[in-house]
Parts: C-alpha cells; sequence; structure tokens
C-alpha cells in the first residue's frame, strides 16, 4: 500500500500541472480588412475572455463581451436540426461602396462577408459591432 501513496501522489500531481496554464480554447479567429485607415486587423477571441489583437498577448475582455462573443458562435454554429453559416462555410460576396471585410474562422468552418453584403444573418452584423468594440476597447485601435 505504501508503494502505491507516492505513485498516486505522483499521477495526481501530475494532473494538477497539467491543468494549470492550459490555454483556453478558441471562440474564433476574425480577420477584418477594408479599403479605410485602420481597417486591418486579426482578432483571436478565447472562451477564457481574453482576446488577441494582431498576434499579441491576450488581453482581458469583459464579462459582457464573453457572453456576446459566444452567443455570436452559436449564431454562427446554427442549431442541431439544421446547419449555420459557419458548418456551410458562406461567404457573401460585397456590393460596390464596400468599405470592410470580415472572414471568421471557427472550429465549425469559416465565414466570410462584408459590411454590405446581401442576405446576413443576424450573427454577423453581432460580430461586426463587437469587432469593432474590442478593437477599440482593448486593441485600443480608433475603429
Amino acid at each position: 500500500m505504501r508503494r502505491l501513496r507516492p505513485a498516486a501522489l505522483a499521477v495526481g500531481l501530475a494532473l494538477g500541472l497539467a491543468a494549470c496554464g492550459t490555454p483556453s480554447a478558441d471562440l474564433f479567429v476574425v480577420q477584418r480588412t477594408g479599403t479605410i485607415p485602420g481597417a486591418q486587423l486579426n482578432l483571436r477571441v478565447t472562451d477564457g475572455g481574453q482576446v488577441s489583437c494582431d498576434g499579441g498577448d491576450l488581453r482581458d475582455i469583459s464579462s459582457a463581451q464573453l457572453i456576446e462573443a459566444r452567443a455570436i458562435l452559436e449564431g454562427l454554429q446554427g442549431k442541431k436540426d439544421e446547419q449555420g453559416p459557419a458548418d456551410r462555410n458562406l461567404r457573401l460576396p460585397p456590393r460596390p461602396g464596400s468599405t470592410l471585410s470580415y472572414r471568421v474562422r471557427s472550429e465549425d468552418g469559416t465565414v466570410a462577408f462584408s459590411d454590405n453584403s446581401l442576405g446576413q444573418p443576424q450573427a454577423f452584423y453581432r460580430l461586426a459591432k463587437l469587432t469593432r468594440d474590442l478593437a477599440r476597447e482593448v486593441c485600443g485601435r480608433s475603429r
């Protein structure tokens, strides 16, 4: 019995250390491009409530922003009985006069759209707003 105790302790310690510092899963990655100054932006939003701006260090986001990011992800995934935009790898072309374009990658697939694309699901509008909010409030960008 005494031989098992150090082994069990070692296994427990290893499992505990493995859990520490494990990075949170990504919810999605947004690449924003456009024709206006400050349009270029890469955001990685994690399920741990953080965002990386243009490949930089992870920064905390608010609880409300994390809740919104999770809701957007649900909108991209769809429901059990129907595929969402990410499952279908939906791409909506820009119309003339477009200023911002988005490419969003999640575990379920990739979507692409522009600010004036026709047929955008509600999740795309919400994603564009969250991207702008994070860019300004967390990344220190003007847009």
